[in-house]
């Protein structure tokens, strides 16, 4: 059996696992106020910003693009191996869904509010710009470094980015496991991560920010049941010490560390 069908196979075990244990109580049963807000009022928030509606005409425009481009993957294709592909098929296979990249959105634009200072974002994976930019709208005043492997997806991300305007948005291009250690990155509120989705490269990035984590700090991971080894790292990475409560989506988790909370996962819906 393929590697593929057995992911496929295993993504929908993982997915009706979830369903059944998750709760979909808008907060209720979470023990720590400031998480039960988190959930209440954010994750469970149903408004529409105004910024949502340029990034998606941005979404659409890629997802339209006739241009083929020469993509360099370090992750599952090899370590620096490229390959043609069109911006189209990128845009349908890879690009986060818009009801999680406006998930993030709000836990961003709730962040800016709840500290009342501009925030230092980090994103591992830039792929063509559509989550950065949805990190980086809340407000002007943050800071997003993103990281990507590939000048190909780098340039179709600043052409994305000078479309909708935005400036607080830098860029580390080459490989993620050569940038990041030397990036000279001491702290941070939000780090995101969705780039190579392997075991260990996955346990090596939470770790960075592990260690450089303050009491507010969040982790949000992405793709945390898409195989068996992401789920690995899933459950390894939220069993460290300096890890307090989780919270796991099934698309993605979070990561938090004030040791005011509970040392618990909770399995929630969107």
């Amino acid at each position: 059996m393929s590697t593929r069908i057995t992911n496929t196979i295993f993504v929908a075990a993982a997915w009706l696992k979830h369903q059944l244990c998750a709760w979909n109580t808008g907060g209720e049963g979470i023990h720590s106020p400031y998480l039960f807000h988190l959930v209440r009022l954010i994750i469970s928030d149903d408004n529409h910003y105004y910024s949502w509606d340029a990034i998606e005409e941005r979404r659409r425009a890629m997802l339209r693009a006739p241009k083929r481009i020469d993509v360099t993957d370090y992750g599952s294709r090899g370590q620096g191996a490229t390959y043609s592909c069109l911006v189209s098929d990128i845009a349908k296979n890879s690009l986060e869904a818009p009801s999680r990249a406006q998930t993030f959105f709000r836990i961003v634009n709730w962040l800016s509010h709840e500290t009342d200072k501009p925030l230092n974002i980090i994103e591992l994976g830039t792929n063509l710009g559509i989550t950065t930019a949805y990190l980086a709208t809340p407000s002007t005043a943050n800071t997003v470094t993103t990281f990507e492997g590939s000048g190909a997806l780098v340039e179709m991300a600043q052409l994305n980015w000078r479309k909708l305007g935005l400036t607080n948005i830098r860029v580390r291009e080459g490989n993620i496991d050569e940038t990041l250690p030397v990036s000279g990155i001491d702290k941070y509120d939000v780090a995101y991560i969705d780039a190579n989705h392997r075991y260990q490269p996955t346990v090596n990035y939470a770790d960075f920010f592990i260690r450089r984590a303050a009491q507010k700090s969040i982790v949000i991971i992405d793709d945390i049941h898409y195989s068996p080894e992401m789920q690995q790292a899933w459950t390894e990475i939220r069993q460290r010490p300096e890890v307090t409560s989780t919270m796991d989506f099934f698309h993605f988790g979070i990561l938090f560390f004030d040791n005011h909370y509970l040392k618990r996962n909770y399995r929630l819906r969107l």
